[in-house]
């Protein structure tokens, strides 16, 4: 049964923000949904809440580079990093519970499961410039398997925070084996890193391979060979 329920409330600038949402019998089928609706309105609520201060921010970065923010193609740019700032960081306000929400599934399947060539965007944490390429996902089901997107989406957690592509790899292998409890886990990533384009050594082919085996994939080189043929094959 449907009922108003009190709000959430947050403090922006001195500022209090309410969030109002719909409540449910706790028993109710739609209690999970209601759930996930209030979560993304208090977080919405908080970036519109941050984003003044990032805009700042970046106002002070470019007086600080010697520009004139009040002319008029600098005018709205503040605003508009800020924003774009947030959407690449967005996954520090998202989780894996979050999105696979009843995707995992009982399925009598134990063969290789393999995604592959996800795209993926992040931003490097040493020089805040991006590195991108595409993320190859491979698992043994124990009679459990997920949406095949949501795979895709676990990337684009990880991948939406400051990161080093090591870290990533690893981060999105034990993602899917915590969720999955799985026989194993294989990710590997294929990126080029700007910071390596654009500054620094300027090398415009290098690319950068990283990988995480776990459990089988790991242990097994017949079943890690098999992973790597086929995600060499496109």
């Amino acid at each position: 049964m449907e009922f108003q329920k009190a709000s959430d409330i947050n403090v922006c600038n001195g500022q209090v923000i309410k969030v109002y949402h719909k409540g449910f019998d706790e028993n109710s089928i739609d209690a999970k949904k209601a759930e996930l609706i209030r979560k993304q309105q208090v977080k919405e609520s908080e970036d519109v809440c941050k984003l003044s201060e990032i805009e700042v921010a970046y106002s002070t970065v470019l007086r600080e580079l010697g520009e004139n923010v009040e002319r008029e193609g600098l005018l709205r740019t503040p605003l508009r990093a800020a924003k774009a700032m947030q959407f690449l960081t967005k996954g520090y306000r998202e989780t894996v519970d979050d999105i696979l929400n009843d995707a995992i599934f009982n399925e009598n399947h134990n063969e290789m499961v393999i995604v592959k060539n996800i795209e993926m965007f992040s931003l490097c944490e040493h020089h805040l410039v991006p590195f991108f390429g595409k993320v190859h996902i491979g698992y043994l089901p124990n009679n459990k398997v997920v949406g095949l997107s949501k795979l895709a989406r676990i990337v684009e957690i990880f991948s939406r925070r400051l990161q080093v592509q090591e870290r990533l790899t690893k981060q999105i292998a034990t993602a899917i084996s915590e969720a999955l409890q799985p026989a194993g886990v294989a990710v590997i990533i294929e990126a080029v890193h700007m910071c390596m384009v654009m500054r620094g050594v300027q090398k415009m082919n290098s690319k950068t391979v990283t990988s995480s085996m776990l459990g089988l994939f790991q242990e097994d080189p017949k079943t890690r060979e098999e992973f790597l043929v086929l995600t060499k094959n496109n």
